[in-house]
């Protein structure tokens, strides 16, 4: 998936698209990207439904991971950008892309813009969408998840463009790492001196395709995991990166739960306290209540999900003191 070269003072970018068995959405993916990037590498991580061969077909280089390591997607990550900086020893930015996302026309126009603007910003992202947020209220929660301020950030998502030396000369993605990954390598590059600036532009389409109470359950638990690796990495850091995260979960996910239990076993008004629970949904939905419908079951999920979260933050500790990793947690 090679463009003709640009005029040489004109910036050029790659492409690293990574996935598995996403079909349909990996063609899109593939295809949104024809006249927006120079070169595309698709890394695969053991697909089984054709998607090597389509990627192929579609013009990507494919990379195929070995698959007898454990897989992460920061694994993923790392191999393409290893590979796009074998190929084009000169590269300068790289789009970073999961294989169930579509970029929209314009986005490296605009991201490239905001380079230009300050050479001091290391990574660009935009407004993530979910494609059917209609479709369930986990999809919708998604959407509202990444509807974030523009401006400086702290961290970027799956989906950014980057300017490739800054991100190498980092060590690029923490592989072992089996969620949070972006943030974490966000942490590194702005303790190097770098700056991460999200745009009011809108950059990709995301098909989360959460229909099932279960894989929400799942992708929250992850995100407890994500939170308590990350605030061991780096929460002694002046961000104090994801403490507050891991603390609310175990606060909400597994204190008041805790509490309740023995104070009711010492006498049945102990269960009062789970009124906790209700009182602080009223108190998230008054400050969202704006919102509507998506305020309240933003505010009903966002403390269901403590409980999944408080699950990930202790399975993450418990590894850690047995000294065994915990391997992936997917949802789909």
């Amino acid at each position: 998936m090679d463009d003709p070269r640009p005029p040489s003072h004109s910036p050029v970018v790659d492409a690293v698209v990574i996935g598995r068995n996403e079909g349909a959405r990996l063609l899109a993916c593939l295809a949104a990207l024809q006249g927006q990037v120079r070169h595309v590498v698709y890394v695969d991580s053991g697909s089984t439904d054709g998607s090597v061969a389509a990627a192929a077909a579609a013009g990507a280089e494919v990379v195929r991971l070995d698959m007898s390591r454990p897989f992460t997607a920061a694994r993923a990550r790392n191999a393409g950008l290893a590979e796009v900086a074998r190929r084009q020893p000169r590269a300068e930015f790289v789009q970073l892309l999961d294989g169930d996302c579509e970029m929209r026309s314009g986005w490296v126009a605009r991201g490239l813009e905001a380079f230009a603007e300050d050479p001091g910003v290391v990574v660009v992202c935009g407004r993530r969408r979910e494609r059917h947020p209609e479709v369930s209220v986990w999809n919708r929660l998604c959407d509202r998840e990444w509807d974030t301020p523009a401006g400086e950030a702290l961290a970027c998502g799956g989906d950014a463009l980057m300017r490739l030396g800054p991100v190498l000369a980092v060590g690029g993605y923490r592989e072992e790492l089996i969620a949070g990954e972006e943030p974490e390598l966000c942490q590194r590059l702005r303790r190097a001196g770098g700056r991460i600036l999200r745009i009011e532009a809108e950059m990709t389409w995301h098909d989360a395709a959460m229909t099932r109470f279960g894989q929400w359950w799942r992708r929250s638990r992850r995100a407890g995991h994500a939170f308590a690796e990350g605030a061991a990495l780096h929460g002694v850091g002046p961000d104090r990166h994801w403490v507050a995260e891991t603390r609310r979960a175990l606060i909400w996910g597994l204190g008041v739960p805790l509490l309740a239990l023995l104070a009711g076993l010492l006498h049945p008004a102990g269960f009062l306290i789970l009124g906790l629970w209700p009182a602080q949904i009223l108190r998230l939905w008054l400050r969202w209540r704006e919102e509507g419908r998506a305020g309240l079951e933003a505010a009903v999920f966002t403390l269901l999900g403590k409980l999944p979260e408080a699950l990930g933050v202790m399975e993450y500790h418990l590894g850690r003191l047995g000294g065994r990793r915990r391997g992936l947690i997917e949802y789909k």
